[in-house]
């Protein structure tokens, strides 16, 4: 399976990404600079991770998701590759227009860092095909805008499309109807502010977050 992960000024999660990937995949992936027109040929699955992207000047995402690079990702997805945006990575997918909705301010206004229940919403989509349908897995977050904000008739329509990838098990940041993940209309495309990258393996605290590389390993492969 060929992968890359973008890179942004800010980025910081790049390489925690990078490691879960190669861990998994066998391959290394291939770093692409954000200023970049164009991706390497053959990809499978990118990778959009976690960090300050640009300060967060303006709104989380808003600059990064207008990088050049960008314009790649967007027409990679439409052509049905995998794309996975993680944390700052899901706010650039809001923002570049790839998943509805948008992520705003923690309710409590407090960072949040800490490791914290998911439950799997939906095992039916390739990102989550290793894990059980209400399945309670635990995963790290690392945040300040993950309070995920959309009108009820998005909500209504991700909920009834079974769109809604994982849920947090209790309040964490203020997001609507506890949403942690999404993915688009074709499956293709997932965002989730929790950080799986960094729950791979025992050493880490947890390997609850290596499904989802290994199911995507055997859905692309």
């Amino acid at each position: 399976m060929k992968s890359a992960v973008i890179v942004f000024p800010g980025s910081n999660c790049d390489r925690d990404l990078a490691v879960a990937l190669r861990e998994t995949t066998g391959e290394a992936p291939a770093m692409v600079w954000h200023a970049e027109t164009s991706l390497p040929g053959g990809l499978d699955l990118i990778g959009v991770p976690g960090g300050f992207t640009y300060g967060d000047y303006l709104r989380t995402g808003a600059i990064a998701a207008r990088s050049p690079v960008m314009r790649a990702v967007a027409d990679a997805a439409a052509e049905g590759r995998a794309v996975l945006g993680i944390c700052n990575g899901f706010q650039i997918l809001t923002e570049a227009g790839l998943l509805p909705g948008a992520l705003m301010r923690n309710a409590n206004l407090d960072f949040v860092c800490r490791d914290v229940a998911l439950e799997v919403a939906s095992a039916r989509t390739m990102f989550t095909s290793r894990y059980d349908d209400g399945e309670t897995i635990r995963v790290a977050v690392a945040h300040h805008d993950g309070n995920y904000a959309a009108d009820d008739e998005t909500l209504d329509r991700l909920e009834g499309d079974g769109r809604v990838a994982f849920r947090y098990g209790c309040a964490v940041n203020g997001s609507a109807r506890n949403i942690a993940g999404i993915v688009n209309d074709a499956g293709n495309v997932l965002g989730m502010m929790p950080h799986p990258e960094r729950m791979i393996e025992p050493a880490h605290g947890g390997a609850d977050g290596r499904r989802l590389f290994e199911g995507l390993v055997a859905a692309l492969s």
